[in-house]
């Protein structure tokens, strides 16, 4: 995907949770790009530093660390009014933190089962009330992005606790979407096909051909691509869409 330079996001304060890596890293650097202040989130302290500083020399906006734990609603709550208390005001919320452990019927890990839900369901409710009152209070409202996942609309052999996470993601997205419709708040998700990940890449490269047969567009998605697709949600350029969910997989046949 060619840079984007139109500076869709002047202006704005961005929060994006699990962005120390992969999707979450490329939805910064490319906020950042278009004129965007984006305290990125990860619960690993210090997986910020090691790649923003390079981004703030060249870009318009800035990215600034912000450690804090989305399961832990007292961390949350001073993660988000340091933000406010900062910034006067947040425009954006983007929840892409995520957990996954792909395991078969019958050999589900409880514990992994757990920490899918905490994170990927609990986590981002724990975002979405937070921030929102913060939206609430402001004149133009704001924009929560979500991100699902296309297994959790067409699912997929070993992931059945993921998927269900990711269908709870999308429930509570039209839910919101129409409680704070009123407030100017915006909700939507993002569904990501099989994207071009440090996880992908460690996946069967027999399996992972047959997989990738099965999008038209023959080829993975790069995390640039989610990321495009979750800055038009973002922009002004979507202020009439709420309780959307985008796919985004290169029309993928399942």
């Amino acid at each position: 995907m060619s840079e984007m330079n139109n500076n869709l996001l002047e202006n704005k304060v961005v929060i994006v949770t699990g962005a120390g890596r992969g999707i979450g890293q490329a939805m910064a650097e490319l906020f950042v790009g278009n004129g965007a202040v984006v305290y990125a989130n990860d619960v690993r302290e210090g997986a910020v530093e090691e790649w923003c500083g390079s981004v703030n020399e060249s870009a318009s906006g800035e990215v600034r660390p912000l450690y804090f734990d989305i399961t832990d609603v007292q961390q949350v709550k001073t993660a988000v009014m340091q933000v406010k208390k900062a910034c006067g005001h947040i425009d954006g919320l983007v929840n892409n933190a995520g957990v996954e452990f792909n395991e078969l019927i019958g050999m589900i890990d409880r514990k992994h089962m757990q920490m899918m839900f905490d994170v990927n369901v609990f986590g981002t409710v724990n975002m979405l009330e937070i921030v929102s009152r913060v939206m609430g209070r402001q004149e133009k409202g704001g924009s929560i992005v979500n991100i699902a996942s296309m297994t959790a609309l067409r699912g997929n052999r070993g992931q059945m606790i993921y998927s269900a996470t990711k269908g709870a993601v999308i429930s509570l997205t039209k839910s919101a979407a129409k409680e704070l419709a009123d407030k100017k708040i915006r909700v939507n998700a993002i569904a990501p096909g099989l994207t071009n990940t440090a996880m992908m890449q460690q996946a069967d490269p027999e399996k992972l051909k047959s997989r990738i047969d099965n999008i038209c567009m023959g080829r993975l998605a790069e995390p640039e691509d989610i990321a495009g697709a979750c800055m038009f949600m973002l922009s002004d350029l979507s202020e009439y869409v709420s309780g959307q969910i985008l796919a985004v997989d290169g029309c993928t046949i399942m």
